[in-house]
């Protein structure tokens, strides 16, 4: 199966860390492919930056014209995941929600460590938004500033460490989620030093990916993520117009209910 790994962050460099952790976890058979946002911030972490890469997510997609059995949103906080499975016919995963699903299948309570303050507040309202609040034992970030978000796991690794093994002694935390982009790839160096099972949120959202998309369900025709009636619009790019419009066949449907 084809794969669309879309980094709604502008920082190639973060999407070629991810695409090489997607690629070491993906099953024999599946090609993983990358995007990165045109424009925007190099790392979203606030909801006004996650408002603007959920929508620049929308448009790069409306774009497209190859074809996908999956689409993978690259940003911890899932940005634009709802309006994005509003509109595919195929399934659309969130990278936080595959890892906290996963954290799920390997404990009863998971704690999400990261790189920056910033994050804590929309990384709450996401565990929120997916019903797991009663699933979450604690979210802990680093205090002290960091040099380059492209270099932040290699400049932070020992203090992450450190703080996930804290959690550990602190809470009730069964499993670690290693939260963010540029922390993609660091749970599989790390797992040896931390008591408990840690998620990285690409691999996770790799095997969810492929998991779901080869289900082949059907596009849902009822329900809140029914593909909504279309309406005119002003100044929007063409692919999302077309898309709000009520134009059938989105560009990434592989498998469309139908027509196949």
């Amino acid at each position: 199966m084809d794969i669309l790994l879309l980094n709604p962050n502008t920082s190639d460099g973060m999407t070629v860390r991810m695409l090489s952790v997607a690629q070491s976890h993906a099953a024999p058979g599946t090609t993983i492919l990358s995007r990165t946002a045109p424009r925007g911030v190099p790392y979203i972490s606030t909801r006004a930056e996650a408002l603007v890469g959920g929508a620049i997510a929308l448009e790069m997609l409306a774009a497209e014209t190859a074809s996908y059995d999956a689409v993978i949103m690259a940003a911890f906080g899932d940005p634009g995941v709802g309006a994005l499975r509003e509109m595919l016919h195929v399934p659309v995963v969130g990278m936080a929600e595959a890892a906290m699903l996963t954290a799920c299948m390997l404990g009863r309570r998971f704690a999400i460590v990261t790189f920056a303050a910033a994050l804590t507040p929309w990384f709450r309202e996401c565990v929120e938004h997916n019903g797991l609040t009663g699933r979450l034992s604690a979210i802990r970030c680093l205090a002290e500033s960091f040099t380059s978000i492209n270099d932040v796991q290699s400049e932070k690794e020992e203090a992450l460490v450190a703080l996930a093994n804290q959690v550990v002694a602190d809470t009730e935390t069964d499993v670690v989620i290693l939260a963010g982009a540029p922390l993609s790839g660091l749970a599989e160096r790390v797992k040896h030093r931390i008591p408990v099972p840690v998620v990285d949120g690409i691999a996770a959202a790799v095997k969810q990916a492929e998991a779901v998309a080869s289900l082949h369900v059907c596009k849902a025709s009822a329900g809140s993520f029914r593909r909504p009636g279309g309406k005119p619009s002003q100044g929007l790019e063409p692919g999302v117009a077309r898309w709000l419009g009520g134009a059938i066949v989105p560009p990434l449907t592989k498998h469309h209910p139908e027509t196949d």
